[in-house]
């Protein structure tokens, strides 16, 4: 059973102004994949408070996949990317390319998405859209190769054939 955190960045979430939509909807979608929720937060869009709980939940062995919503587009206050790069160690590039990929199906849209995911420690960050309808579906697109990925994450020698 995978270990999730989920981290929403969001400033009117996290003042209050607008209830948190994108991190209880992947709560529960992760939950429909049987994984165990272990830790949730909201953050403002600063790259500082970002770096910071991603390296709380990574470096303290919290979770196995660490889950951002939000922060990923264009605007000038969006930078769950770069605090997320600034963190991880090794990227894992194909994770936001199989997202978009599938979302391209969907909306022209998703082409603007900056999302990256990447390894701290042993943990797996993948950054998701901030709508809880996105965030969803980005999931859902990747969700079949996380469990292989954080097994090799945190030391399976086996062949993956």
């Amino acid at each position: 059973m995978l270990r999730a955190a989920v981290l929403t960045v969001s400033d009117r979430s996290s003042e209050g102004i607008r209830p948190d939509a994108s991190g209880p909807a992947l709560i529960q979608m992760a939950r429909s994949l049987a994984w165990q929720v272990v830790a949730t937060a909201v953050c403002p869009d600063d790259e500082v408070r970002i770096r910071e709980q991603l390296v709380e939940w990574a470096d303290n062995d919290i979770a196995d996949v660490i889950l951002t919503t939000g922060g990923t587009g264009l605007a000038p206050r969006d930078v769950t990317p770069e605090a997320t790069q600034s963190v991880i160690t090794r990227p894992i590039p194909g994770i936001p390319e199989a997202m978009r990929a599938a979302s391209l199906k969907k909306t022209p849209n998703a082409m603007l998405s900056r999302g990256i995911a990447g390894v701290r420690a042993r943990a797996l960050i993948i950054n998701l859209p901030g709508s809880p309808r996105a965030a969803v579906e980005n999931l859902e697109a990747v969700a079949a190769a996380l469990e292989h990925a954080v097994s090799k994450i945190q030391g399976d020698l086996s062949d993956c054939a």
